[in-house]
């Protein structure tokens, strides 16, 4: 193949790169075939990815209910403060509730004392 002005060499230099870049694609074909023929592979990869899903929503969730769970309890506790401030504020209502509980209790006593 080698011509009278020594050009010969420069195209098969040529040729073997193009061989050389044809057997790099063909490889890479191969690789990218062999992937999608692995069925097992592909549903390994595809749970995996639906397990992330489900954790990351999981880890989502849990961050929402536990921000809930947190302004109800400061809610209840601004709220108790709030019923205690009113007691110590007026505590006839409430004297008057106990005392009247224990005058239920002391006429119990006396009913069932009569009974016996």
């Amino acid at each position: 193949m080698t011509t009278g002005n020594g050009r010969g060499s420069g195209d098969t230099e040529a040729l073997r790169e193009e061989i050389r870049r044809t057997r790099v694609e063909l490889g890479e074909t191969m690789e990218a075939l062999a992937a999608k023929a692995d069925v097992k592979a592909r549903l390994r990869s595809s749970a995996d990815q639906a397990k992330e899903r489900m954790r990351e929503q999981a880890a989502h969730t849990v961050a929402r209910v536990r921000g809930q769970a947190a302004q109800k309890a400061q809610l209840a506790r601004g709220q108790a403060q709030e019923k205690g401030a009113v007691v110590r504020r007026n505590p006839t209502p409430f004297v008057a509730l106990a005392a009247g509980a224990v005058v239920a209790a002391v006429v119990l006593m006396i009913v069932r004392g009569r009974r016996r």
